[in-house]
């Protein structure tokens, strides 16, 4: 089974607090719901994905740390959640020390990538509806070697940003950036598509935000927009994606209509890339 096979989406942004977290859970749990077979890579020293999705600290004997350091496989460290077809590597602290540990090695920037080989090959020992489709990789907000890990080995990057002021700001930095992966790491690295979070249609800056984003970025954005809600905020708290915790809110049902945009997305790249082969 080719690493292509799994498709690899990184969520980034350096700034923090613009729901990239958010977004890989709940995004996750709604290609889960919707057939798909979802691995989430915690990169994030913080571990907020993985208490997110109900696991302890205190649970977390091995993890992505694990994994990059060379001393466990994606495969060893990878747990199941409370959603169906919805399983995590979790993180822990150790990340943060991480960089100085492997800083001398030539493949420092490659380590995850050679992970997620290996665990693509592993996958074509089951049978096919037990394999992952998608790997999300959730990212500090910084554009260290953790996140330049996850460019290195990703297809695609999604683009949480916040409806606020200093958005496009941001955006450039962070597009910036994939164009010096692709032009150093990893050439096939696209942008898969932003998504504005955090929506506050009271707001008329809000509302400028979007008009301003998709002039300037296109059909790059993602047609739906992710409003602010209390209960994706509650979520958390209770280790459950908003989709377990309310279904029927209003954030549930726009990451429901992302993952549709993303699995068509994905459906329209498929179908140019075969276009392309022939």
């Amino acid at each position: 089974m080719p690493l292509a096979a799994m498709r690899v989406l990184v969520l980034a942004n350096q700034k923090g607090g613009v729901g990239k977290t958010t977004t890989a859970i709940n995004l996750g749990t709604a290609l889960a719901a919707m057939g798909e077979r979802v691995l989430i890579v915690d990169l994030d020293p913080q571990g907020n994905a993985s208490t997110g999705l109900g696991i302890g600290r205190d649970e977390r004997k091995f993890s992505t740390y694990d994994v990059l350091n060379g001393d466990a496989s994606l495969k060893a460290v990878l747990r199941e959640t409370g959603v169906p077809r919805l399983s995590i590597a979790p993180s822990t602290l150790d990340l943060v020390g991480l960089e100085l540990e492997i800083a001398g090695r030539p493949d420092r920037a490659y380590c995850l990538k050679k992970a997620l080989t290996t665990l693509a090959e592993e996958q074509t020992e089951l049978p096919p509806e037990e394999r992952f489709t998608y790997v999300l990789v959730d990212c500090p907000p910084s554009l260290n070697l953790l996140t330049m890990n996850a460019m290195a080995a990703a297809h695609s990057v999604v683009v949480p940003l916040q409806c606020e002021f200093f958005a496009l700001e941001g955006l450039s930095q962070l597009l910036n950036t994939v164009e010096q992966v692709r032009n150093t790491l990893n050439p096939e690295l696209t942008i898969h598509g932003i998504v504005l979070t955090m929506f506050d249609q009271r707001n008329s800056l809000a509302t400028q935000v979007v008009a301003d984003v998709r002039g300037f970025m296109g059909d790059k954005v993602y047609e739906t927009v992710i409003p602010r809600n209390v209960r994706v905020s509650e979520a958390p708290s209770h280790g459950k994606p908003v989709l377990l915790y309310d279904l029927k809110c209003s954030g549930s049902q726009a990451y429901l209509k992302l993952a549709s945009e993303v699995i068509q997305r994905e459906r329209l790249h498929r179908g140019l890339t075969f276009v392309a082969a022939k």
